[in-house]
């Protein structure tokens, strides 16, 4: 029987992640921790950018910051969530507090990891937002859900 290429199972084409944050060395160390399953197709360092950035480069996910120049991380998760709803998007921030986490999934986020579990969080909050599955860093404390 003869199988069309179509049928054939191919291998998956690691995931295009544009990453968003105003300090180089987190940048820095989210690419290198994405790098083992992921293709980092760009990093820019406000949120201005990244608004432009993801209409350039339409990545499926962007890893992105709150606090960050010219448009905060929250406004411009809106911004992306409104023009590409398919693209991904996973916060990595400092903010621990709750309330900052649920304005992020009301952004349209799936993903809110803290920067001090970067190393551990980052990727399988990149894999859970892939799979359409939310991802919170265990050391935000919710009491009523997010």
């Amino acid at each position: 029987m003869y199988a069309s290429p179509d049928s054939e199972a191919r291998p998956a084409l690691p995931a295009r992640v544009l990453l968003a944050d105003d300090h180089p060395a987190i940048l820095a160390l989210a690419a290198a921790t994405l790098a083992v399953a992921c293709m980092v197709i760009g990093a820019v360092r406000d949120g201005r950018e990244l608004v432009a950035a993801v209409q350039r480069l339409d990545p499926e996910v962007v890893v992105l910051d709150i606090t960050m120049p010219e448009i905060n991380g929250i406004e411009a998760a809106r911004e992306i969530h409104r023009s590409h709803p398919g693209t991904r998007l996973v916060f990595l921030t400092v903010h621990e507090d709750v309330d900052y986490a649920r304005a992020a999934f009301a952004a349209g986020g799936l993903g809110y990891v803290v920067k001090s579990r970067l190393a551990s969080d980052l990727l399988p909050a990149v894999r859970a937002a892939l799979a359409g599955r939310r991802f919170l860093s265990p050391t935000i404390h919710v009491d009523d859900g997010v």
